[in-house]
């Protein structure tokens, strides 16, 4: 299926939610290049995902990598990929002032009226106020714990409002 599709998106970002990071505590930073990080992928969460009936989509700064090195271990075939805008100062000052995540103005463009949820680990209030506000289609932002990325918890969710989409 291709960005214009039918169906809802599931956007997916991959570092601290498909891959978590761990315990909040930890100090020393991840190696992100060795496959002991990649060994965090849960394949059940590929079955899971690829059950869902809406078009998944990697929302992450993998951006194409994601399929040669996520995918494959999650059971997941070649996904679409948001290839994320060259930065503007104009845009960054603006998403600076309202508190943004630098993805949101880029999924909601992508997303192009077409309801959508999105899995990360760094969505705040602002996204959602922004995205409830400025996307015309339904919409769930669902922001998981980095520490222990996506859970089923989220999955079901993410499931349920698939499903009444």
């Amino acid at each position: 299926m291709t960005k214009h599709g039918k169906g809802p998106l599931l956007f997916l970002d991959v570092d601290g939610t498909l891959i978590p990071f761990g315990e909040p505590q930890q100090q020393a930073p991840l190696d992100t290049t060795s496959s002991s990080y990649l060994s965090r992928l849960d394949p059940q969460t590929g079955a899971r995902l690829a059950a869902l009936p809406c078009q998944l989509v990697w929302a992450t700064t993998w951006e194409s990598e994601a399929n040669t090195e996520v995918a494959p271990r999650l059971g997941l075939p070649p996904l679409p990929v948001v290839h994320w805008p060259e930065s503007t100062s104009a845009g960054e000052l603006e998403d600076q002032w309202f508190n943004l995540h630098w993805k949101t103005r880029a999924l909601v463009a992508w997303a192009a009226g077409r309801p959508f949820a999105w899995v990360d680990d760094e969505i705040t209030e602002a996204d959602e106020d922004w995205v409830a506000t400025h996307h015309r289609g339904r919409a769930l932002l669902r922001r998981v714990e980095a520490a222990q990325g996506i859970t089923n918890a989220d999955l079901n969710t993410i499931g349920i409002w698939v499903q009444a989409t």
